[in-house]
């Protein structure tokens, strides 16, 4: 394991559980050590080192032989480099995020497409071609992305149900994308609120969040990207193309943590969140995308609208204020958690029964009931590594794969006894409800689900 922050402390015991392993097998590598001494509680060996672009191979090489697998839940170390080596030891490899060298998120002499996730997806997927037969790699799964792939299949099924279809569970790419434009899906928010709160709120100069702070901070700081869908007809001022690739997404000249949209969710209701790149936003309208030649015929519009815990909100609003600098303490949240539900999921909106969110609600309380060491958030990210690492072993021959390509099914089967209370709830909820007559508004009511409609200018 590279990496042993939150996601690593809360998944370690996930595996210990629900893996035919020894604590001994796990060596966890990790620049801050064990100092909770959680991998000396459960036997596992952890080195205090940090993995760098000069010391990956001398560090991992020796513990990587055939059948071994490398869990990265680390910052700052390329994700394509420790595939590479994962691929040459014929070793097995999940990530939750692809991830670049320190660094890539902010150098300023890269372009803002060059820092993108978009970039990076392409990046892994020129490494995967040719190489559909080989060590299983899962990349971005997690929670999101990962679990909300899941979701989105099951969302569309429950929604085929609902308007009395009677068909067959799609197997392909292209019967899943005909399947959701069957449904009149046009677009697909992954929503997210977090309400946990912590006995000791945010103090000034202090960045407090529930899950890893540099992760957040860094993803913040990269364009906000979103699947673009075959329905928009709105260019939005700052969107620009990549000009290769997939051509699935757009990405805006601006970072998402300056970027909101309005979305919604069963409990929260509306509210507007931040549109901060993810890879699911890239890899779900990728998926979703049905071509007759070069013409794309249908594209959902997918990007992530999260709304963080309060605290982490005010720690946003700080680091805006002060021109992007990072305040000078950090603060992840755990065991100090007094209430609070991390409210994940998808919203799958166009069609006619109306809005459908669907997903994971878990509070703090049931988190500490099911596993140690993890608060709501971290533990739904937990899940979602363990189901990877599960998937991966029953087909440990698929080469490179990302979340959208692995059974939905068998995925929420792991991960589901995880997750708290899993549910499916209609909404009549669309992006002009309730909106202001204080002002004029540029709005296009016969389309309510374009990006211009759910952009907050």
């Amino acid at each position: 394991m590279v990496g042993f922050g939150s996601i690593g402390r809360g998944v370690l015991p996930l595996f210990l559980r629900h893996l035919q392993m020894d604590p001994w097998q796990i060596i966890i590598f990790a620049p801050e050590g064990d100092p909770e001494g959680i991998a000396r509680k459960y036997g596992a060996t952890c080195e205090r080192i940090a993995i760098t672009q000069d010391n990956y191979k001398s560090v991992l090489e020796p513990h990587l032989k055939k059948g071994d697998f490398l869990v990265n839940l680390s910052v700052n170390v390329s994700s394509l480099a420790l595939i590479e080596l994962c691929w040459q030891r014929h070793a097995h490899y999940i990530d939750t995020c692809i991830e670049p060298w320190e660094g890539g998120y902010t150098d300023t002499s890269l372009t803002a497409s060059q820092r993108s996730n978009y970039a990076l997806r392409e990046q892994a997927l020129a490494f995967s071609y040719g190489k559909d037969k080989g060590p299983t790699a899962v990349i971005s799964q997690g929670a999101n992305p990962g679990l909300v792939s899941a979701f989105v299949k099951q969302g569309l099924m429950n929604i085929a149900r609902d308007n009395d279809l009677d068909i067959e569970r799609p197997d392909t790419a292209e019967d899943w994308a005909r399947l959701a434009q069957r449904l009149g899906i046009k677009a697909i928010h992954i929503a997210e609120r977090d309400t946990q709160i912590p006995s000791l709120r945010k103090r000034r100069g202090e960045f407090v969040n529930t899950w890893s702070i540099d992760g957040f901070v860094s993803e913040g700081m990269q364009p906000a990207e979103l699947g673009w869908g075959s329905h928009e007809k709105h260019w939005p001022e700052e969107a620009r193309r990549h000009g290769y690739g997939c051509d699935a997404a757009i990405y805006l000249d601006r970072p998402g943590i300056h970027t909101r949209v309005r979305s919604w969710t069963p409990i929260e209701g509306p509210y507007h969140g931040f549109l901060i790149t993810h890879n699911e936003a890239i890899s779900i309208a990728d998926y979703f995308t049905l071509k007759d030649g070069d013409n794309v015929i249908y594209r959902p519009t997918v990007h992530y609208a999260y709304h963080p815990c309060d605290d982490a909100v005010l720690s946003i609003h700080e680091i805006a204020g002060k021109n992007m600098q990072m305040q000078a303490g950090t603060r992840l949240i755990r065991d100090e958690i007094v209430s609070g539900t991390d409210e994940l999921g998808v919203l799958l909106m166009g069609n006619k029964e109306g809005v459908y969110w669907y997903g994971s609600r878990l509070s703090i309380q049931e988190a500490r009931h099911l596993a140690p060491h993890n608060n709501a958030t971290s533990l739904q990210v937990a899940a979602g590594v363990l189901a990877g690492v599960v998937c991966a072993l029953k087909d440990p021959d698929l080469g490179v794969v990302e979340p959208d390509d692995i059974d939905e099914e068998e995925m929420l089967k792991v991960a589901a006894p995880y997750l708290g209370e899993i549910v499916g709830v209609y909404g009549d909820w669309t992006p002009l409800h309730d909106r202001t007559a204080l002002f004029d508004e540029d709005i296009d009511h016969d389309d309510p689900w374009q990006f211009k409609n759910i952009l907050v200018k």
